[in-house]
């Protein structure tokens, strides 16, 4: 009987389109364990984010690469000046891409980002209208064929905690900077915990 009243409750709610949506967000409430996974044998993996501050508008961006033991293989961080959280988001992607490739890792690379809608416009060549991202994604494509396979993914915010330690650092930095042997010493911890492949629990309502 429970089950049948929790059952016509939900019925009552999808028929509502408000209280469907709140059914929704109801639903996305759990916590959800997240962890950066490694990539395959003979796989390069590319960590990119970027970073706005609210009110100033200035952005930075920042990203990490690491291969199949999660060792560390480069690092960067820069401050773009005034931009968007998108425009910061492809420009990380693609300073990622070029640096990557000036070190003759072109291989195969897995890409992965925490912007939704930027993995989405990536993967599946979805038409924009604004001319800048327009160029930053021409960019992007230009630079793809240079590898022989590729991944694009998305993970939630707290699976690319290097990326992002990285890109909210290009805010001090006064010129760009890449980090080669080793990451800096604020984001061992985070590199310690993605290569053990420790969840970090995403918050309700998130």
């Amino acid at each position: 009987m429970l089950e049948l009243v929790n059952i016509l409750r939900c019925q009552k709610l999808v028929q509502s389109p408000t209280s469907f949506c709140r059914l929704i967000r109801y639903l996305h409430k759990e916590p959800i364990p997240v962890a950066w996974k490694k990539p395959g044998i003979g796989w390069t993996k590319l960590n990119f984010d970027g970073s706005c501050k609210v009110g100033s508008g200035k952005a930075s961006i920042g990203g990490v690469v690491r291969n199949h033991n999660a060792e560390f293989m480069l690092g960067y961080a820069e401050s773009i000046g005034i931009a968007n959280s998108t425009i910061a988001e492809l420009t990380a992607l693609k300073r990622g891409l070029e640096l990557v490739l000036e070190n003759g890792w072109n291989n195969d690379i897995w890409l992965e980002g925490d912007e939704k809608t930027l993995v989405d416009i990536i993967v599946r060549r979805r038409q924009v209208k604004c001319m800048e991202f327009q160029k930053h994604i021409s960019h992007i494509n230009s630079l793809l064929p240079g590898f022989n396979n590729c991944i694009v993914s998305h993970v939630y915010r707290e699976g690319n905690r290097a990326a992002d330690k990285f890109a909210k650092m290009g805010h001090q930095l006064d010129h760009p900077k890449i980090w080669t042997h080793s990451p800096p010493d604020e984001i061992l911890p985070i590199f310690h915990d993605d290569a053990q492949g420790i969840p970090v629990i995403r918050k309700k309502g998130i």
